[in-house]
């Protein structure tokens, strides 16, 4: 298996991860009752279970190009030592983006979010070369 493609499953444990950590602390918040509904009016979360909420929302918009990335580095023949390198800047910085954003770290959370866009977008660039 490629760098690539390793990363993408690492990022999809990773999106698990996140997902079981924003619902237990949703659950915390709003309780089982609601937790359980059908949410018809559904509770805005806060704090640290809204952000780790949004954290997961944003990982599924950045897994999206992520994922485009990686097919079309690995379909088209374009694997490397950079696209390699990319997927696991992707990764870290994906990594380092949930505590970034639960603890409110500015500006750095922008900072390590725009890291693993560049390397995302490096990858696609690779992959039209």
């Amino acid at each position: 298996m490629t760098a690539e493609l390793t990363v993408l499953a690492l990022a999809g444990l990773l999106q698990g991860i996140q997902f079981a950590a924003f619902s237990v602390a949703a659950n915390m918040q709003v309780g089982p009752r609601v937790a359980m509904g059908p949410r018809d009016d559904a509770p805005q979360l806060k704090g640290t279970a809204g952000r780790l909420q949004r954290a997961f929302g944003n990982h599924f918009e950045g897994l999206i190009l992520f994922t485009l990335a990686v097919v079309a580095v690995t379909l088209g023949g374009q694997a490397s030592a950079v696209t390699g390198a990319c997927a696991w800047i992707y990764l870290a910085a994906r990594i380092l983006y949930v505590p970034a954003y639960v603890l409110g770290w500015v500006p750095w959370r922008s900072a390590i979010w725009a890291v693993g866009f560049g390397a995302t977008m490096t990858m696609i660039l690779a992959a039209l070369v």
